[in-house]
């Protein structure tokens, strides 16, 4: 059960990569062409985890989600008093409600799933992929578990190996999943 909740926390601090090789071109399609190359997936990769390494130390491990959670906490301790009022709370919230909601739909819309489906199919996959990420079972992923999970689902999707995702492979990779 700590695993799953490690691994939980820890994905709750980013987006799944394999969101970002869906999402292109938007995040991996660094020159917009459409086409997700390896090394622009391999960049967006790093890139990802260098921002959800909190403390730079290489791994992505419970030290990680304590930092973030410091780090949300003091942007929601508006009046920097060391506690959150309902108010401060509250303006958090309702800030990020309905970004959350424009952000959820879209993203829906792009897949054709309902709601439900999607936020089910969103935390159990993102689990199950740091799961496997973690090839040596430390419950922790280190960048060169990251990189060959990502190198992994880029062949994987790639299905005339040119080393690049076409819109019509992306497409093929996620109704196989």
């Amino acid at each position: 059960m700590k695993k799953l909740s490690l691994y939980a926390g820890i994905m709750g601090l980013s987006v799944t990569s394999a969101a970002a090789l869906h999402a292109a071109p938007v995040k991996a399609d660094a020159d917009g062409n459409r086409i997700v190359t390896k090394a622009e997936a391999m960049g967006a990769a790093d890139a990802r985890f260098a921002k959800i390494d909190v403390n730079g130390d290489g791994t992505l491990n419970a030290a990680d989600r304590a930092a973030m959670m410091a780090k949300r906490f003091a942007i929601m301790d508006a009046d920097n008093n060391g506690a959150i009022s309902q108010s401060e709370f509250m303006a958090i919230h309702e800030a990020g409600a309905e970004r959350r909601a424009d952000r959820r739909e879209r993203r829906m819309e792009r897949i054709g799933a309902s709601m439900r489906e999607g936020r089910q199919r969103g935390r159990v996959g993102t689990i199950a992929m740091m799961a496997r990420a973690d090839t040596n079972g430390d419950k922790a992923v280190s960048q060169a578990e990251y990189r060959a999970a990502i190198d992994a689902r880029f062949s994987k999707a790639d299905a005339n190996q040119d080393d690049s995702l076409s819109i019509e492979e992306r497409q093929a990779a996620h109704k196989k999943r």
